[in-house]
């Protein structure tokens, strides 16, 4: 039976290829075409499914179909880090687009809270299909080709409706470098006589994989971060148009079938998205892709999996603007045709679901447009009215010390499209306006949830990630409102000086400008104890950690170090004091030994096989875009012949590291004794008390006394996955006490500090009484969810960071990652201080 079973799958994959020859696969139910309008096979020389189409070809047929047709036209709305366009293809009846900019009009007044239209069915509804934010789930793509080419060149009575009805917006890949990776991977590979055995090489793609971008990020996950330049453009672009509905299609394993919302139960005990959301119009929009796909015979499910509880996927954070947003997940061919259960899945097989989805979504989008712009026009509405039910009317912070995480933060809410009021130094974010979930979402901190098991994140107040202290307002007082930072940092010019400067390091560009100075020959110290002196502005106290530059220390001239100076003041913007006198009027003077010569960092990092991708491309992005470091990536495969001398600073990410063996930890750690520092977060801090390459050791819960132990209780087997999901901290905040008189708290004024855990990371307190830097404070929960039992037994008794002695050198430990997603402001100067002060560290034995 088996026999038989493969013998048809391999009939039937046959037979897909043949039909490939004309692609009536796809799309023979929207004929008749336009013959004049090039198909996706005539203009790229194949058939879609046949091989993986790069970026560029993408860009260049939609380029075509534009310039060919009056239905379409195409805007470049952004670049990749590596230069790749980020494209928009519009595409409607030729009156329409004629009138574009009138329909953009008509359509925003739904959005305005301050006019009332009820022309619902009259404008043409708005619709954004997404497709291929993870590079390499790239059927999406390939669909995007066959909708531009269908909406384009169809004269079915069908698609002429969906024409004239609506205006669709195609971006056909979001990630555009990841995609290239994967398409170059699985075309390198491609077999004339197809390959379908999982282990081959076209299927298993080597580290980082094509899922993220040049920097190695998930960019389904940053849609409310804004971290990167292809999330920022997206968000320009949806804040400019407010769709109705947003698509967001992706791939899963490839035993599995094909999903689509609804999803399953939302998390949050009390969700700030609308539920006739993620009920009414979900279920309204189901039975349209369960139609679509019962004709074709493609197997699908909803309501197990996933959730939109973050609400900075593409799949939810558009939920937030007043629109629909939609997940697809497609089983995946991992490459052009794989061995699953069922037989073989192949390229065109996903194509055409995802194609099959599309249109389903603009059929359902078309039929329900007077529905989903009432729901719109309310949902913006009820934001100025409701109350909010913790009583509150807003949120004010003030930023000491730090004008530059301030500026972050203030533009993460600019981006966003918060109204954000400042009055002095005091910010005020009010809840009544037209982004009043946005503002929830920023501030507001959960501890109750309906469900126990997340697909994601269960924190995202991102004022904690900017470790910003606020205060919810039963009443607000505005001021003057903020509506863009270019002014924000006003810092006094710094004067010559012929003895020294002074940089306070609580600046978040502190390190950057630390580096620069470095790098341009100058020698700077750092404050070990606080102290105050008359600079050029003044009497002013500095903290642990300021820079010190002593002009007559220097192998430059005086006029050299004030031109060094004033560009890395003007480069970061920093405030820089000069001072004629070593003098201080409390603390120590400038001449103390508790200033310290820093060495330049010179940094490298295990990457590749066995590494944890994202933590270390959150390393790179960091150094490589904030502080305009570099730093050396050493593949896992070149470890054996690197010479490790060449470094003062290896970072480790999490990992399993199985590819060194004994004597290349040896190796290791004999580099670390010679006086060097070794970085090591989450998992890679695990590894190194694992390895025993340090005598510390993980939180273990404690043993129950005999009369304690009780009988195991017998549940049923099919909770068995969503009660020991239960213990797993999948994205939580924290408060740590860190002590802020130690190398790696220098630049914190506050003991208290938020930080980040999705790990299993439990680092018991060093035996050092000075070594645990940072530790969980007595009630550490601050928002997510967590068990009880992870909270009581693990976190509460552990160090989140701590220092262990090798040889002359040192082992810094990371248990939570200071870097998460690029969007931890707050934790960077931690780990950033283990690079640039970590070799002036002491473990005291």
């Amino acid at each position: 039976m088996k026999i038989i079973k493969h013998f048809f799958a391999f009939l039937f994959t046959i037979t897909l290829l043949q039909n490939l020859e004309a692609q009536d696969y796809y799309f023979k139910d929207k004929a008749p075409f336009n013959s004049e309008i090039p198909t996706p096979e005539q203009f790229l020389g194949y058939g879609i499914g046949e091989h993986h189409t790069r970026h560029d070809l993408i860009v260049a047929y939609l380029t075509k179909l534009a310039e060919v047709s009056d239905r379409a036209s195409i805007e470049i709305y952004g670049k990749t880090y590596e230069k790749r366009k980020l494209v928009m293809f519009a595409v409607s009846s030729p009156k329409n687009l004629q009138n574009l900019d009138a329909i953009k009009s008509e359509h925003l007044k739904f959005v305005d809270t301050e006019t009332t239209v009820k022309n619902y069915d009259e404008v043409p509804v708005i619709i954004q299909l997404g497709y291929n934010v993870h590079g390499n789930e790239p059927s999406s793509s390939e669909a995007a080709l066959l909708t531009a080419y269908t909406l384009v060149a169809s004269n079915s009575p069908e698609v002429l409706n969906y024409l004239e009805k609506s205006v669709i917006f195609i971006d056909p890949t979001i990630n555009p470098d990841g995609r290239d990776r994967h398409t170059q991977w699985a075309n390198q590979y491609q077999a004339k006589n197809l390959v379908s055995d999982n282990i081959d090489a076209e299927h298993t793609e080597g580290w980082p994989r094509g899922r993220t971008n040049h920097y190695w990020f998930d960019l389904n996950r940053d849609w409310l971060l804004a971290v990167h330049p292809e999330s920022k453009a997206k968000l320009k672009w949806l804040h400019s148009w407010y769709p109705n509905v947003v698509t967001d299609f992706h791939e899963m394993g490839t035993n599995s079938h094909h999903f689509f919302e609804p999803m399953k139960p939302i998390g949050s005990w009390d969700p700030i998205m609308p539920k006739e959301n993620y009920e009414d119009l979900n279920n309204l929009f189901a039975p349209y892709f369960a139609t679509a796909l019962d004709k074709v015979g493609s197997l699908y499910y909803t309501k197990e999996s996933f959730d939109g509880t973050y609400p900075g996927y593409g799949s939810s954070y558009p939920d937030l603007q007043g629109g629909l947003a939609l997940l697809f997940e497609q089983a995946s061919s991992r490459g052009h045709v794989q061995d699953t259960d069922y037989g073989k899945i192949t390229f065109p097989f996903t194509i055409r679901n995802q194609y099959i989805s599309t249109f389903a979504t603009i059929t359902a989008a078309v039929e329900n447009k007077g529905f989903l712009r009432k729901y719109q026009q309310e949902f913006f509405k009820s934001a100025v009215t409701k109350k909010a039910k913790s009583g509150l009317a807003g949120y004010e912070f003030t930023v000491e010390n730090d004008k530059n995480r301030e500026k972050a933060f203030v533009d993460q809410l600019l981006t966003h499209k918060i109204k954000v009021y400042k009055k002095g130094d005091t910010y005020t974010v009010p809840l009544k306006q037209p982004q009043h979930r946005m503002v929830q979402t920023m501030f507001e901190t959960y501890s109750k949830f309906r469900d126990s098991v997340f697909y994601d994140a269960s924190a995202w107040s991102l004022a904690n990630f900017y470790n910003i202290k606020y205060q919810g307002k039963k009443t607000v007082s505005l001021g003057n409102e903020i509506t863009s930072t270019e002014n924000l940092i006003q810092n006094s010019k710094i004067k010559k000086s012929s003895y020294a400067y002074i940089i306070d390091w609580d600046d978040y560009n502190s390190p950057a400008a630390l580096y620069y100075m470095q790098s341009k020959g100058l020698t700077v110290a750092a404050a070990f104890k606080p102290f105050s002196i008359n600079t050029s502005a003044g009497d002013k106290s500095f903290n642990y950690g300021s820079l010190l530059i002593p002009v007559s220390k220097q192998k430059k001239s005086s006029n050299e170090v004030f031109k060094i100076i004033t560009e890395a003041q003007e480069k970061f913007e920093i405030p820089v004091f000069g001072t004629n006198s070593g003098f201080s009027l409390k603390g120590i003077d400038l001449g103390s030994n508790n200033f310290r010569a820093l060495e330049k960092p010179k940094v490298a990092m295990l990457i590749g096989e066995g590494t944890n991708s994202y933590e270390a491309g959150e390393v790179w992005h960091l150094l490589d875009t904030r502080i305009q470091m570099p730093i050396t990536k050493i593949r896992m495969s070149n470890y054996g012949r690197a010479n490790l001398d060449k470094y003062n600073t290896l970072v480790m990410v999490s990992g399993s590291y199985s590819a060194l063996d004994s004597i290349q930890r040896n190796k290791l750690k004999d580099w670390a004794a010679k006086g060097n520092t070794l970085i090591t977060i989450a998992g890679g801090s695990k590894w190194l008390i694992d390895k025993k390459m340090v005598k510390e050791s993980l939180t273990k819960k404690p043993k129950s006394k005999e009369k304690d132990k009780k009988e195991i209780k017998r549940m049923p087997y099919v909770d068995a996955s969503e009660n020991s999901g239960r213990e797993r901290v999948g994205g939580a905040i924290f408060e740590v006490d860190l002590d802020v008189t130690h190398p790696l708290g220098f630049g914190y004024r506050s003991s208290k500090l938020p930080v980040y855990k999705n790990n299993m990371v439990f680092l018991a307190p060093s035996k050092s009484a000075y070594a645990t830097v940072a530790k969980y404070t007595e009630n550490p929960h601050i928002d997510g969810f967590v068990s009880k039992n992870n909270l009581d037994n693990f976190i509460k008794p552990s160090a989140s960071l701590l220092v262990s002695p090798l040889g002359r050198g040192r082992a810094i430990l990371f248990a939570d990652n200071p870097n998460f997603r690029g969007a931890w402001y707050g934790t960077n100067k931690l780990f950033l201080n283990a690079l640039f002060l970590g070799s002036e560290i002491r473990v005291p034995r």
